[in-house]
C-alpha cells in the first residue's frame, strides 16, 4: 500500500504533519524548529510593515506634495512675463497638459514682534490656480472663496504660523527686497499684511509658504502686470520633465523650464531605492531563517531515524521519505509566513497611530515638518506585497528542505534498526 502513487502525497502529508505536531526527544530540536519558525514569522512581520511605510510615503507624495505644488513651471528668461495670457493659451494646447495658472513668486521675510522668518510668498489668482494645484483642499472654503486682492491678505503656512506665533485675524509684517536698477543697498518694503486662513499640509511646505492674491504680489514687487511665471498641471506626472519640455518648446519666448522632478525627485527616487532595498532584505532576512529550517531538519532527520527505517522496510520508496520532510519544512514556513502576515498587516493598518501613540509616550517627534515633506509616518498597506511576501518565504522554506529531505531518503534501514 506505500508504494502506490496515489497515497503518495497524502500519505507524506499526513506523517510531515504528524512529525511536526509530535514532542520531539531532543530538545534541542525543538527549540531549533521554534526559532526558525518564529524567525520567518518576524522577518514577514518586518517586511510587511516596512513595505507599507514605503507606500504610505509614495502615497503622501503624490496626494499631498505633488497636489499642491506646480508639476511644471515657465518663467522668462529675460524678466518677468508680460504677455502671460498668451503662455498660458499656448501651454495648454498640449494634450497633456491639463491646465496653467499665472504666479507670482517673492522672498520675504515675516516679521511678528521679536520673531521673525524667511519665506517664500506666492501671488496666485484662485480661480486659476484651482486647475493647477489642490491648495484649496487644505485651506477653509470661506478663505479661499473670500481670498482677494486690494484687502491685504495672506494665507499663511501653519509651520510659519505656529513660528511667529500669530492666528487668524492677526497683523504681522512682510519685509520684502526693493527691486530696481540702482546698485546702492535699499531699504526692503515693509507690508502690513492680515492673516486671513491657514494652509495645513502636516509638512515641510507649510514651514516656509505664505500665498497672497496675484494683484496684490504684483503690486508688491512692482511688476505693473506681468508675473514671474506660469506654472502647469500635466497628466503624466512622472513624465513631467519631458512635457514640460515639449510644451516650452512651443512658446514664442524664452523661458526657463522647470519642473517638480528638479526640487523634489530625490524623494520619489529614494523612496523608490529604499523600495528596492526593503526587498532585497526580505530575501536576506527570510532566507537567514529559513536556513534554520535546514539545521532543524537535519536534527529531526537523526531523532526519527528509526521511524524512517520502519517505513522504509513497510516499503515506503526514497520519494516518499523525502517528501515526509519536506511537508514538515514547509509547514514550519507557512506557520511563520501565515502568523508573520497576519501580525505585520495589523501593525500596518494602525502604523501611523501607533507610532502617535509612541511620540506622545516619549515626547520627541520621529519625523519633523521643517525637514521631512510630512511630520508623520504615512502607512499603506498593499495586499500585492503581502502576498509576494509570504510566497518568498514558502518557496525559501521548500528549498531548505531539499537536502535535509534527500538524506533522510538515502537512510540505510538495516544500519539504523542493528544500532538501536
Amino acid at each position: 500500500m506505500l508504494g502506490s502513487p496515489n497515497l503518495f502525497s497524502s500519505l507524506s502529508l499526513l506523517i510531515g504533519g504528524r512529525f511536526s505536531r509530535a514532542k520531539q526527544r531532543n530538545k534541542m530540536v525543538s527549540f531549533i524548529s521554534l526559532s526558525s519558525t518564529i524567525g520567518i514569522t518576524v522577518g514577514v512581520a518586518v517586511i510587511i510593515i516596512g513595505l507599507s511605510a514605503m507606500n504610505g510615503f509614495e502615497r503622501e507624495l503624490k496626494d499631498r506634495v505633488l497636489s499642491v505644488i506646480s508639476h511644471g513651471e515657465f518663467e522668462g528668461v529675460r524678466g518677468p512675463i508680460e504677455e502671460w495670457q498668451s503662455v498660458v493659451t499656448q501651454a495648454e494646447k498640449h494634450p497633456k497638459v491639463e491646465a496653467a495658472a499665472p504666479f507670482v513668486k517673492l522672498t520675504a521675510l515675516a516679521e511678528k514682534g521679536q520673531q521673525l522668518k524667511a519665506i517664500e510668498v506666492r501671488g496666485i489668482d484662485p480661480s486659476q490656480e484651482s486647475n493647477v494645484s489642490n491648495l484649496n483642499h487644505y485651506i477653509a472654503p470661506s478663505v479661499w472663496q473670500q481670498f482677494k486682492p486690494g484687502s491685504k491678505q495672506v494665507i499663511l503656512g501653519q509651520g510659519v504660523a505656529d513660528l511667529l506665533n500669530v492666528d487668524v485675524g492677526d497683523f504681522l509684517t512682510l519685509m520684502i527686497p526693493s527691486s530696481g536698477v540702482t546698485t546702492k543697498v535699499q531699504a526692503p518694503k515693509r507690508v502690513r499684511v492680515q492673516v486671513a486662513g491657514l494652509l495645513t499640509l502636516n509638512g515641510q511646505i507649510d514651514h516656509n509658504l505664505a500665498l497672497v492674491p496675484l494683484a496684490d504680489a504684483q503690486q508688491y514687487a512692482k511688476l505693473g502686470r506681468a508675473v514671474s511665471g506660469v506654472a502647469l498641471k500635466v497628466t503624466d506626472v512622472l513624465d513631467a520633465t519631458q512635457i514640460v519640455r515639449e510644451a516650452g518648446n512651443t512658446l514664442d519666448i524664452y523661458v526657463y523650464l522647470r519642473s517638480w522632478q528638479q526640487k523634489y525627485g530625490f524623494l520619489y527616487r529614494d523612496i523608490q531605492l529604499v523600495r528596492t532595498i526593503m526587498y532585497l532584505v526580505m530575501v536576506l532576512v527570510i532566507g537567514v531563517a529559513s536556513f534554520n529550517i535546514v539545521s532543524t531538519l537535519m536534527m529531526a532527520v537523526k531523532d526519527r531515524a528509526s521511524e524512517i527505517a520502519i517505513l522504509r522496510t513497510m516499503g515506503a520508496t526514497d520519494g516518499l521519505v523525502k517528501r515526509i520532510f519536506v511537508w514538515q519544512g514547509v509547514f514550519s514556513g507557512v506557520l511563520g509566513s501565515i502568523v508573520g502576515s497576519v501580525f505585520g498587516v495589523l501593525v500596518a493598518l494602525n502604523l501611523t497611530d501607533l507610532i502617535k501613540g509612541l511620540e506622545g509616550f516619549i515626547g520627541h517627534k520621529f519625523l519633523s515638518g521643517d525637514i521631512y515633506f510630512v511630520d508623520f509616518l504615512p502607512s499603506q498597506v498593499n495586499f500585492t506585497d503581502v502576498a509576494l511576501v509570504s510566497t518568498t518565504a514558502i518557496i525559501l522554506s521548500l528549498l531548505a528542505t531539499w537536502y535535509p529531505a534527500s538524506r533522510a531518503s538515502k537512510l540505510n534501514p538495516a544500519t539504523v534498526l542493528s544500532s538501536k
